[in-house]
């Protein structure tokens, strides 16, 4: 069995981990995997049995979809190159992979990375509502999106997110004197992530607990510019801390007190789940899908009404002056993982694979 994942870049992202997980888990299990991507470079371990194709050409003109389809209708012309299955993953990529699978009559999983309330463009319109129905099947993070895309293809699977990480067991959960506050995403998106927001939020934790510190991991250089200028404008910028890309998150994350999720909307939050399978105390804003999917209220973690600066600060400041709180919700964080294990989310795309396949 022959499976292409075709996503923009590998370079950094949410959705980009996905594809390594899901990559290198079905290439253990025997299928022969290839990752095509139209643009970056790679920050993901892969397995050493999977081929790389790059698509990187651009010939006429700055778009990966334009150029992306040009490049992989070339590719596939070649009937040696041709898979079994396409897995189309990430932003508008399914208007170049859902032509060409038509064309050359391969089977084709699209999957949405983000909740169809989540910036949606006319252009996203277009291809949800005309070129999906022409896909095999489409994967949904949340119970959320499930409606509204089985209106527009017949096989709808709801396939969430594989944790990155081996959950800790209860007696390897750390309770340290750590005054850190984490957040993680691409910086570049702080309005998407929220960080613009956080920002404020610190501004008046701090006020409070002047002896804490908010730490924001992510790459992007032109939105650590503008988040420094904010917390200098703020007089906080001693306890902000930007770290740029980071490739060891499970150490940071074993190394910090209370992990921050502001984003003003998800899919299913990577950074989350990551998190809760460290043990750490997690809080996160209630955005229409993800968080709650994941989180408990009051149980494994802290839910804020979307958006609610002033709520946000009051929860915040709870957990800073309530370790006990904290150490209820590390002993819940990991209990609540099962179903977004690798061998959880692995199992159910080999299903769908082999049920695409006899379609």
């Amino acid at each position: 069995m022959k499976v292409d994942f075709l996503i923009n870049k590998m370079s950094g992202g949410g959705a980009e981990r996905v594809v390594s997980l899901l990559a290198n888990y079905l290439v253990q299990k025997g299928l022969s995997i290839r990752i095509i991507t139209f643009t970056g470079d790679d920050n993901y371990e892969l397995d050493s049995r999977i081929k790389r194709i790059k698509l990187h050409s651009h010939p006429l003109f700055h778009s990966v979809v334009i150029n992306g389809f040009f490049s992989l209708l070339s590719f596939y012309k070649n009937k040696n190159n041709r898979p079994d299955i396409i897995s189309s993953h990430i932003n508008l990529l399914g208007y170049l992979t859902i032509p060409i699978a038509r064309i050359y009559n391969l089977k084709l999983i699209v999957s949405e990375h983000n909740n169809h309330y989540t910036k949606s463009t006319f252009a996203k319109k277009i291809l949800w509502n005309n070129l999906y129905p022409l896909a095999s099947a489409v994967t949904i993070l949340t119970q959320f999106d499930q409606e509204y895309f089985s209106k527009r293809n017949k096989n709808v699977w709801l396939m969430p997110n594989p944790c990155t990480f081996q959950t800790v067991k209860e007696n390897d959960i750390k309770f340290s004197d750590s005054k850190e506050i984490l957040a993680i995403g691409d910086v570049n998106r702080y309005d998407h992530k929220g960080f613009d927001n956080l920002i404020y939020i610190a501004k008046s934790v701090l006020t409070k607990h002047p002896d804490w510190t908010f730490k924001i991991v992510g790459k992007g250089d032109d939105g650590i510019t503008y988040l420094k200028k904010l917390s200098e404008e703020l007089g906080i910028k001693d306890n902000i801390v930007f770290t740029g890309y980071r490739t060891d998150i499970k150490n940071l994350l074993l190394n910090t007190e209370i992990f921050v999720l502001p984003s003003r909307y998800e899919g299913l939050p990577m950074t989350l789940l990551e998190a809760m399978s460290q043990g750490v105390c997690c809080i996160a804003f209630d955005c229409i899908s993800g968080p709650s999917d994941i989180i408990t209220h009051g149980e494994n973690g802290s839910l804020v009404e979307n958006q609610n600066i002033d709520d946000m600060v009051l929860k915040l400041n709870e957990l800073i002056s309530s370790p006990e709180k904290r150490k209820q919700f590390k002993l819940n964080a990991s209990k609540a993982l099962d179903k977004f294990s690798i061998e959880n989310v692995g199992h159910k795309w080999t299903e769908l694979i082999e049920q695409v396949t006899k379609s």
